[in-house]
């Protein structure tokens, strides 16, 4: 075998370069910290880029190969850096052994190579300066002296079992964290990604404006600013100019108000993002287990790992049993991926049986699915594998179904408002052109007039489209989760809030949602002795208290029953609000608290002293969990807890007689198997949850896993479950009570009162089930009560008959909850789901709206979820119905409200300007945008932002199908449009005759002019027009046939204030604005006849409202049905025209298409050497047409349900 390349000196010469700096999500810039007070200023960049450097103090004293059977990379090059990331590699003042890029070698891919030349987990706690039983010391902060890089990996050095003096303990969160840490922040950088780079407010000003419409509008206002001007400047005198400005005017505001709107919209989502992504886990720090934030994790940290995990950062697992993981979320790989210790690796390594499939690589990002154990972070935040996938995507939210649905509105209400621009445009012109021959004005004149034919078409188009629809959505949601998180609802997925509104079923949890999750061990039986806490129906009357029992166990039952709890348990002691307690599982906490003070437990003391061969982590569809330790006097002992009567269906012994030397077992008949399932259904008829303690005794075992059992697959170091779990003994079985939280019996209430079904699904026995369902209201007389067991052998038949009254799913699995919420949807129920472990993730998924919990919910559950409980409560679910109906009622006030104004201000334009003889509408341009900014934004934000009302849960959901418009909604939108154009034509056309009393001259004239009385009688009609919009805002407030308008009202600022605001813009506009708006201000008499008609629309809508919807529904329903008939002749003409005009470009697009092709492309090389960080996703197909199908876009009529809702 060839000896080892020399060593190039040339690599371990300084490389200086500059701090490499990261970014916080909410952009804030972490500056390097460099330049500590205590660092030496000689301190010389340690920074290794080719393992050349290592190799020979890496083959653990024996010759390596150089092309070795476990790695497809050549050890010489394992720490070798990419072109692309030579930068990790350059660390200023490193005070440690390895920079950022060597460690990330390990990750990506994954390297037992570069494993091999960092020293393993030895040279890894060495070179990182850290401690792999303790982990890292809480007070530390800026590091003194530093580590080379040959005296890290040296074989030579200590053993990582001998571990590092660290300073006394210290509180975790007395720690001063601006300091902290400091030399481990600065090289490895924070476990922070740059958030998602956000758009620009100028950047959406330009998109704003990049809207067709509004640059063909602009084009219009300046060609008439121009005209204006020439003729201002040509005649001497005269403003004609002052309209071209003030349309330029309202564009601008337009277009900012739009910019600041999704200006604001990105800053929500970005908040909310910032909170969904925060977590805590569990870190070794001080040689203490703390709770700390993901963002608080760096390099040489030692966090814990149980199943349910989400993997926050890379690194080497230390220590575990059984640990497999799913990394298919950042590698692609779908199958489970088992973990290896990182010593174990290092053993194989050494003696040369090291392959391939070792894997000790712990992936951020990756999900733990069995198992238990602890790894050390080796890269964070930036330089994390999933951080970089992060850093290459840029993810955007997809549209709600709501947002979608609108959105197709939007577009069939705007083709038809510009479909009436098109045809007032052409019969405009026509008109123009024929009156040409006489028309002595100059040519200027005539282009102003033509151009003023353009402007008026123009914004009848923008005044049409409603861009507002879309917006009410995002902002209505917006507003919804912000508030929602205050009632403890923090929504993941936008679309959940709006489905939300409209379930029909809630498939819930019992423990922790329905009740306390305060657990406390009020009854039970250990051995022959019974024992209860608190009074209990059916309690046997020689019952003892704890301490009575522990009195009479001897020395060998009492280690029994304590290691029973102690060591099977991933609950751990901590600290809380500055005092000790278990900190886990409330199951677990609950018995580690009888174990503790009654059984005098030291949780600490047994774990260090026992000797763990084997875990058996907590399965769901076992319903138990276990151990293996070697015991001094018996050998090998199995302990087991878990559901009581799957534990008692297990044993073929039992304890028989505490206070012997000895265990005293006795074989269980009949009788007593009985007498035990009495018992467990005695406790569970008390609504307490019933835990059976059981044991195994392998005393002829020399070594484990015994010769005659059964390995399992994938782990030949330890035993088959099913072959272990038989010829248990009995130790006995203890009752736990979760109180009942107080506020659930009147929130399943309020469901039923909303038609919401509330079901059951539990693991626990069908006695405590039925006893807290009972109580709790979700259990009724004709209901069904099933166990998973006998619902999962159902058919799909037999099950559709039966989940109609199936109220509790009791002993049920993840996979029975799936399976149901797939049978709900499949008979058409939109369905919630609430789950907490990683096996509800399925589940989570498949239900409509997922609910996880936010206290007891595993990290795969949460990011399986739609929203998350913050507190884990029932009651936040009813919330979250609440807020997801008032989503849809805003969007549907506002809808409401919009066409309305969308039906009036076309119709006004369009008769308007045909009957006048110089083609002027009564609303010019100016007048028009400044309605079209009442409607689209103003309105948005008051209509959207009312809160839910008492009553908003006392009517029934809302099907799929529905449609957006309600039999209410069209009285309401025809009723008031009629009213408001029979008053403002009434107003137009006979205003001057109806009101001359009214009008007064100007310039000190004695008799008011026809110039003034048109001026004033448009001014009116503006006014009234405005006034009726702002008076029917409040009208739309409400959906229903009830006459209350103003509920809820002076409880919305947001209502009050934008209504405040347009007041008092429309009084200003009228008062000064008359130059620019052509109008002039309104006398007290005219204020007034504004004002009396703008109020009519309040009565006017009373009457709307007592007119039956019945016979209403009947006839838009034919309405609807003679509008189709119509317009398919229209149809067919426009697919005709868009086919022509198809026709027509067709070889000019074939011309594109060759120049394209014989464009030069960039070299293939260049294109590959393209840095991750830049590459960026393909945007999300969606459907659009081909060239040789592409129509435009053909006016239609929607297809409008009519619903009486």
């Amino acid at each position: 075998m060839p000896p080892p390349p020399p060593l190039d000196t040339n690599l371990l010469m300084v490389q200086n370069g500059p701090p490499r700096s990261s970014h916080s999500m909410d952009e804030e810039t972490l500056r390097p910290r460099s330049d500590s007070t205590i660092s030496n200023a000689n301190t010389y960049v340690r920074s290794r880029t080719n393992s050349e450097a290592t190799t020979a103090v890496t083959q653990c004293g024996s010759a390596a190969p150089s092309a070795s059977d476990y790695d497809d990379v050549h050890e010489a090059d394992a720490l070798k850096p990419d072109p692309r990331n030579q930068q990790d590699f350059v660390v200023q003042d490193n005070r440690f052994a390895f920079s950022p890029g060597q460690l990330n070698k390990m990750q990506n891919p994954k390297s037992l190579a570069a494993f091999r030349a960092l020293g393993g987990l030895n040279g890894l706690q060495r070179g990182l300066r850290t401690d792999l039983t303790s982990g890292l010391s809480v007070d530390e902060t800026h590091l003194d002296g530093t580590i080379d890089f040959e005296e890290a990996i040296s074989t030579s050095s200590p053993d990582s079992t001998k571990q590092q003096q660290h300073s006394p303990p210290l509180d975790v969160s007395a720690a001063d964290a601006a300091t902290q840490f400091h030399d481990r922040i600065r090289v490895f950088s924070q476990n922070r990604l740059p958030a998602r780079k956000s758009t620009g407010f100028f950047k959406l000003l330009w998109m704003a404006y990049n809207d067709k419409i509004i640059i063909l509008l602009t084009i219009a206002a300046v060609v008439s600013l121009s005209l204006g001007v020439y003729e201002t400047v040509s005649a001497g005198h005269g403003v004609d100019w002052i309209e071209g400005v003030a349309i330029c005017v309202a564009i601008i505001i337009v277009t900012v108000v739009t910019a600041a709107n999704d200006w604001q919209k990105e800053r929500q989502f970005a908040k909310l993002n910032k909170r969904n992504n925060d977590r805590e886990v569990k870190a070794i720090r001080s040689g203490k287990v703390a709770m700390i934030s993901i963002y608080d994790i760096t390099v040489g940290d030692v966090l814990h790992l149980e199943p349910g995990d989400s993997i926050p950062a890379d690194g080497i697992l230390v220590s575990g049993h059984g640990v497999k993981c799913d990394e298919s979320s950042a590698t692609g790989e779908s199958d489970q991926m088992k973990k290896t210790n990182g010593h174990d690796v290092w053993r194989q390594l050494s003696d040369g049986s090291a392959k391939k499939k070792l894997d000790p690589f712990m992936i951020s990002g990756a999900k733990v699915l069995e198992g238990v154990g602890t790894y050390v972070v080796t890269s964070v935040g930036p330089y994390s594998t999933y951080g970089r996938i992060l850093l290459s995507l840029q993810e955007a939210n997809d549209p709600t179904p709501l947002q979608v649905k609108l959105g197709g509105l939007a577009n069939w209400i705007g083709w038809l408002g510009s479909g009436a621009a098109i045809l007032l445009f052409f019969i405009l012109l026509f008109r123009f052109c024929a009156e040409l021959p006489n028309n002595p004005a100059s040519p200027a004149v005539k282009g102003k007039q033509f151009v003023d034919i353009l402007i008026v078409a123009v914004t009848v188009i923008v005044v049409a489209i409603p861009e507002g629809l879309p917006l009410a959505v995002t902002l209505a949601l917006a507003f919804a989760t912000t508030r929602m998180v205050k009632e403890n609802n923090l929504v993941r997925v936008l679309r959940a809030c709006e489905t939300m509104g409209n379930a029909t079923v809630i498939c819930s949890d019992k423990t922790g949602t329905l009740t306390q999750n305060k657990m406390t061990v009020v009854a039970g039986t250990l051995g022959p002795h019974r024992f209860n806490q608190i009074p209990l129906e059916d309690s046997p009357e020689a019952s003892m208290s704890v301490t009575e029992i522990s009195k009479q166990c001897s020395p060998r039952v009492r280690d029994l029953i304590v290691k029973s709890i102690a060591l099977n348990s991933t609950a751990f002691e901590g600290e809380q609000d500055g005092a000790k307690d278990f900190i886990g599982s409330k199951t677990e906490v609950a018995l580690l608290q009888l174990a503790r003070d009654y059984l005098g437990m030291d949780v600490t003391t047994e774990r260090a002293s026992a000797d763990i061969v084997q875990l058996i982590p907590f399965d769901s569809a076992r319903k138990c969990m276990g151990v293996v330790y070697r015991d001094p006097v018996v050998g090998y002992r199995l302990l087991v807890k878990g559901a009581a009567e799957i534990m008692a269906g297990a044993c073929s012994t039992k304890v028989a007689h505490m206070d012997q030397e000895g265990i005293a077992v006795d074989q269980v008949s009949s009788e007593d198997r009985r007498a035990m399932l009495d018992q467990i259904e005695s406790y569970a008829g008390q609504s307490l949850r019933t835990i059976g303690l059981v044991y195994r005794d392998f005393p002829k075992v020399s070594s484990w896993p015994p010769q005659d059992m059964q390995r399992m697959e994938d782990d030949a170091s330890s035993a088959d479950f099913t072959d272990l779990f038989r010829e248990m003994t009995w130790v006995g079985v203890v009752g736990i009570q979760d109180p009942l939280r107080p506020e659930v019996p009147a929130a399943i209430k309020r469901c039923h009162g909303a038609g919401v079904q509330v079901k059951m699904v539990t693991g626990d026995n069908i006695a405590t089930a039925t006893a807290i369902a009972s109580s709790c209201g979700i259990k009724t007389e004709n209901g069904v009560v099933m166990e998973g067991p006998k619902f999962r052998q159902l058919t799909d038949e037999e099950m559709d008959q039966v989940i109609p009254r199936l109220q509790v799913l009791a002993r049920s699995s993840p996979e029975d909850k799936r399976i149901l919420v797939a049978r709900l949807k499949h008979l058409g129920e939109t369905v919630a789901v609430t789950g907490d472990g990683t096996n509800d993730g399925p589940a989570l998924r498949t239900a409509d709206v997922g609910f996880s919990m936010g206290i007891a919910g595993t990290e795969v559950a949460k990011e399986a979820s739609s929203i998350i409980l913050l507190d884990d409560n029932f009651k936040s679910i009813v919330t979250a119905i609440s807020w997801g109906r008032a989503v849809n009622d805003a969007v549907a006030k506002f809808l409401q409200f919009q066409i309305t104004v969308n039906i009036t201000a076309v119709l006004l334009t369009f008769v308007s300007s045909l009957y006048s003889s110089d083609n002027q509408s009564v609303l010019n341009a100016v007048q028009l945008l400044w309605v079209n900014l009442i409607m689209d934004t103003f309105a948005a934000l008051a209509l959207a932002t009312d809160a839910p009302t008492e009553q908003i849960l006392d009517r029934k959901p809302v099907p799929k199908s529905a449609s957006l418009f309600t039999v209410p909604m069209w009285k309401m939108i025809l009723g008031q449009a009629v009213y408001q154009l029979a008053l403002t034509f009434m107003l137009y056309f006979v205003g001057e005759r109806l009101l001359a009393p009214l009008f007064y001259a100007s310039n000190g004239q004695s008799t008011p002019s026809a110039n003034d009385i048109q001026t004033q009688l448009a001014t009116i009609v503006f006014n009234s027009f405005v006034w009726m919009q702002i008076f029917n805002e409040f009208n739309n407030r409400r959906l229903d046939n009830k006459f209350n308008i103003f509920e809820g009202m002076f409880r919305n600022y947001w209502f009050l204030g934008i209504n405040c605001v347009m007041i008092g813009g429309q009084i200003l506009i009228i008062f000064v604005g008359s130059t620019a708006f052509g109008i002039t201000p309104l006398s007290g008499a005219q204020w007034g006849v504004c004002l009396v008609c703008a109020v009519g629309c309040l009565p006017w809508a009373i009457v709307l409202r007592i007119i039956p919807d019945g016979p209403c529904g009947v006839a838009l329903d034919y309405f609807v049905r003679g509008m189709r008939v119509v317009m398919k002749p229209v149809n067919k003409t426009g697919r005709f025209i868009a086919d022509t005009t198809k026709a027509a470009f067709r070889p000019i697009n074939r011309a594109l298409r060759r120049n394209n092709k014989n464009e030069p492309t960039a070299p293939q090389d260049e294109e590959q050497t393209v840095a991750l960080s830049d590459i960026k996703p393909a945007p999300s197909p969606s459907p659009s047409p081909t060239p040789e199908t592409a129509t435009a876009p053909s006016v239609t009529v929607p297809p409008i349900t009519i619903t009486t809702s």
